[in-house]
């Protein structure tokens, strides 16, 4: 997966910011996470690209893996085959955990994969096929192509064979 970010240099020059072979990857054996560009909510358009910070410290500055209020985060995840709850071992989890801040703080414990997150998430799916579960486990079963709007519903995603989905996460404040 080629990365290109536009941006401008100090004269005001549409230029190429970044162009990478890879996004920044947290990998787990259950998912994949390749974090891509997100969005302050004091950003201005265009985001400022010629201050020289790289991106992904700036990610890092958000300090959670969902976006708050007036954030956003692009990403794309690769879903492994498996069931989750048998995927990771504890320190496994525990490792995973610790590289995605947040998150712990969004999944159910007691049905493993199931969370609830204050945003609206635009995704498509790349590859693969994968099922997105609500509440009373009534399932969809998505293929490549296929499009969601989540709007801040509790979900999980099921998985068989390997999905590549790229999806971006507006956060909202919860009514």
């Amino acid at each position: 997966m080629k990365k290109v970010i536009t941006g401008h240099d100090g004269q005001g020059k549409s230029v190429f910011f970044k162009v990478e072979s890879e996004a920044v990857t947290v990998g787990s054996p259950v998912v994949d996470w390749h974090e891509i560009w997100a969005t302050h909510a004091d950003d201005k358009i265009p985001v400022d690209t010629s201050a020289g910070k790289s991106r992904e410290q700036y990610t890092a500055d958000l300090h959670n893996v969902f976006p708050g209020t007036n954030q956003s985060m692009f990403r794309v995840l690769d879903f492994k085959p498996g069931d989750a709850a048998d995927a990771l071992s504890p320190d496994e989890l525990e490792a995973f955990i610790s590289q995605l801040p947040g998150v712990a703080s969004h999944m159910e414990q007691d049905d493993p994969g199931m969370h609830t997150t204050d945003s609206v998430d635009y995704g498509v799916i790349i590859s693969g096929k994968i099922k997105l579960e609500l509440d009373d486990g009534e399932q969809v079963e998505l293929t490549a192509g296929d499009v969601f709007v989540q709007n801040g519903t509790r979900h999980a995603w099921r998985v068989e064979e390997h999905c590549r989905m790229a999806v971006v996460l507006v956060g909202t404040d919860r009514q």
